[in-house]
């Protein structure tokens, strides 16, 4: 945990607080450490007593002074977030990111030029040499793979932040870089989506491949449940069978043609299904 010289508030994080007075501008919060912090009056709440405690965000004004509200920010510090661009000038790149003050993107943490109105991923940190709270679009150095917290097969909750040649960079649980190579890739993808997905494999040098799908035995029943679904919607009959392009597959299931063949054999051994040369049929 940071400081801001010499103070206990956490910046750019949720601090609980005790509100000590009310004023004309405000109620004035503090704990043992801190005095005097400023919730204006536009984020007071209707019901309030002296003594209360209260869940505030902390963060500086527009004169540098730390401030609290009620508002809650799209991301926190020491998080990535997908945010606006709200604005861009000689400093850099201010994205709206929920509070009256935009975040700052200095020129120097900038992958490449942010242009305003456009969206783009953030990490938000705080400057150790400014005490301020900054952002930065170059990712990589805030993510870590060299103290793993994930296992082969892992549900993980992933953050899309750039395509590649190769596949889909994402962040993983918040702090690994992970890639979902296209040929993993078995529905639309776009910069600043939250997906679920797996982890298919980690590799000798810690780099993560990551799928959307669930892995081995896992896949078969929510993939066999779903062709089961879209065969009762489609009046017991579906065009596909073992034969089928993957093209079609990925079309009707988002799926691999693998994980297809393991499901519809799942359904056929279960005798739920008949399948046909025209297609697969529901019993």
């Amino acid at each position: 945990m940071s400081y801001l010289k010499g103070t206990m508030i956490e910046l750019g994080n949720y601090n609980t607080l005790t509100i000590l007075r009310s004023t004309s501008v405000g109620l004035f919060l503090g704990d043992e450490d801190v005095d005097d912090l400023l919730l204006p009056n536009k984020y007071v709440p209707d019901d309030f007593e002296i003594g209360d405690k209260i869940d505030v965000f902390c963060y500086l004004d527009h004169e540098e002074r730390p401030i609290a509200t009620t508002l809650q920010p799209f991301i926190k510090r020491n998080e990535f977030g997908f945010l606006r661009v709200a604005e861009v000038n000689d400093i850099g790149a201010f994205m709206d990111w929920g509070l009256e003050k935009h975040l700052l993107v200095p020129y120097a943490e900038q992958r490449t030029k942010l242009i305003e109105g456009n969206w783009q991923v953030i990490y938000c940190y705080l400057d150790d040499r400014s005490f301020r709270l900054v952002g930065s679009s170059k990712l990589s150095k805030f993510m870590n793979n060299d103290s793993l917290e994930v296992a082969e097969n892992d549900e993980v909750d992933l953050l899309v932040y750039r395509r590649s040649e190769l596949g889909w960079d994402v962040v993983v649980n918040g702090c690994h870089r992970g890639l979902i190579f296209h040929s993993d890739v078995f529905q639309p993808l776009a910069e600043g989506d939250l997906v679920k997905g797996f982890v298919k494999q980690i590799r000798p040098d810690k780099k993560l491949d990551i799928t959307l799908q669930p892995i081995g035995a896992k896949a078969l029943e929510p993939a066999a449940q779903m062709i089961y679904q879209k065969l009762k919607e489609q009046g017991g009959y579906i065009k596909l069978h073992d034969k089928s392009s993957p093209e079609e597959i990925k079309t009707w299931f988002a799926m691999s043609k693998k994980t297809f063949k393991k499901a519809i054999g799942t359904l056929y051994k279960d005798h739920k299904i008949s399948i046909k040369e025209d297609g697969i049929y529901k019993i």
